[in-house]
This record gives structure tokens, sequence and C-alpha cells, in this order.
């Protein structure tokens, strides 16, 4: 119990109590309240709704990416083919590295004057000169995505992979019978079935690509020109670059606030789906 006071109550206490003063240091203890002004702040903010509709593209570009290249991972890990443990252990591990590592590996392959991905594209007669893959702010935004993507997939692809071992095989033996082809099977068998499962990564993924900020740091420093600016990003900008810690609380229960909207749908959508009262 002292753990969790420590570790989770006492930081969210404190920064609901930031977000309604007036504070520049998070280690103030003198500070005048000023209510829901530093809420109203924000969300009057142009830059802040800015970087709510970045976030949201993020989130739903690398969630999309995720789950369709998870679905199709997972059918293949669920397949009974030969080295299947070394696939799954291959998986596991991609899944495993940290982010870190990944996130520098991903800035040095991605290098506009020495990454290894240019230099095999112009070895491969694809590019005529290097190029600056996060140069551009779109650009950059759907790459970081990207990256996100490659580091959570293997999760997704695991996620899916443990429901779909749950689907009894008299079932695609029925609907073989019936003459329904490999496509046919994963389309009105596979997918259905694993609605509660893509549900629950549909919540998770969406939480997570809220909060992402180690790649986005290290790979582009939320540049350029804001372009992979998300909410998690402005936050730490507004609190730690800017010190001000007020709007920084304020911006991080907004964040807070999304989320929990966002897995309301969710969960009720599952819900309606699964058959139960609206």
């Amino acid at each position: 119990m002292i753990v969790v006071f420590g570790v989770v109550l006492y930081p969210m206490g404190r920064t609901l109590v930031l977000s309604l003063v007036d504070a520049t240091s998070a280690l103030q203890t003198a500070f005048s309240f000023s209510g829901l002004s530093n809420y109203t702040a924000l969300l009057s903010d142009s830059e802040f709704w800015a970087t709510v509709w970045r976030t949201a593209v993020f989130t739903v570009f690398s969630t999309a990416v995720e789950l369709a290249v998870g679905l199709l991972l997972a059918q293949f890990l669920n397949q009974r083919i030969r080295g299947q443990w070394f696939f799954r252990s291959l998986v596991v591990l991609a899944w495993a590295l940290p982010t870190i590592v990944s996130a520098n590996m991903w800035r040095w392959i991605l290098h506009p004057e020495y990454g290894a991905l240019n230099g095999l594209l112009m070895n491969l007669g694809l590019l005529d000169s290097y190029k600056d893959w996060v140069g551009g702010p779109t650009q950059a935004l759907f790459v970081v995505a990207l990256v996100d993507a490659w580091k959570t997939t293997p999760l997704v692809a695991i996620l899916l992979l443990a429901s779909m071992q749950t689907i009894g095989d008299d079932v695609y033996e029925a609907a073989a019978m019936d003459g329904a082809g490999a496509v046919r099977r994963f389309l009105s068998i596979t997918i259905p079935m694993l609605k509660p499962a893509i549900a629950v990564v549909l919540v998770l993924r969406t939480i997570e690509a809220f909060k992402v900020f180690d790649i986005i740091y290290i790979m582009t420093r939320g540049g350029p020109d804001s372009g992979t600016t998300t909410i998690a990003f402005y936050t730490y900008l507004k609190a730690f670059s800017n010190q001000e810690f007020s709007l920084g609380s304020a911006a991080a229960y907004l964040t807070v606030l999304f989320i929990f909207v966002l897995s309301l749908v969710y969960l009720r959508m599952l819900r309606t789906d699964s058959g139960g009262t609206a």
C-alpha cells in the first residue's frame, strides 16, 4: 500500500494540485490557486489542439498498422510448419528489445547522411541521392509512427495468436467441407471470433500510442517544425523545457481524459457487438 501511494497516488495527486495552481516548479510549495484557468488556457490554445490532432493521426495510423500486420503475423505463427518455434522466438525477441535501443537503431538506419536504408536503396539503384526520411513534418510523423508499430506489432501478434489458438479445428474443418477457402475462413471465422481480443488490443494500443514519448524524443525531438510533437511530448515541453508545470500538469490530465473517453467508446463497441445492452 505504501508503494502504491508513493508510486501512483501521490504523483497523481501532486499533478492534479499543480494543474489547479500557478506553479513554475514541481517542488514549489507556495502558490496561488488558479482554478481551471490552466485547462481553459490549453483548450483555447491552437497549438494544443494541433498536438491533439497529430496524436490522433499518430494513434490511428500506428494502431491500424499494428493490427493489420499483427493479424497476418498471428495467422502465420498459428500454422503448423517446421521451425515454428524459431519464428515465435524471433517475434518475442523483437518485442523484448528495449524501446531506447529500437529508436536509436532506427535513427541510425534512417540517418540522412550515413543511414543504412539510404545506402541500401542507392546500391539497388532505387535512389539517386540520400533522402532525409524525417525531414518533413508530416512525413516524420508517419515514419515515427511506423517505428512505433515495428516495436509493438509483435506484442499485438502474440495477443491475437493466444486468442486464435482457442478456436477449435473442427470449426475450420466444417467450413472447409462446405467449400470455404482459406481467405473466406479467415474473414468469416477467424476475424469474428477474434473481435474481443481485437477490442482489447485497440484499447491497450490506443493508451500506449497516446503516451509514446521515448521514440519521438530520440528520433526527432518533436520536430521538424513541431511535426512530431504529440500530446505526450507537448506535456514534456511545457513542464520541463518551458518550466510551465501547471500547464504541463493540466495537459497530462487532459490526456488521461482523452484516453478514458476513447477506452469507454471501445468497450461500449465491444459490449454492443457481444450482444450486451447499450
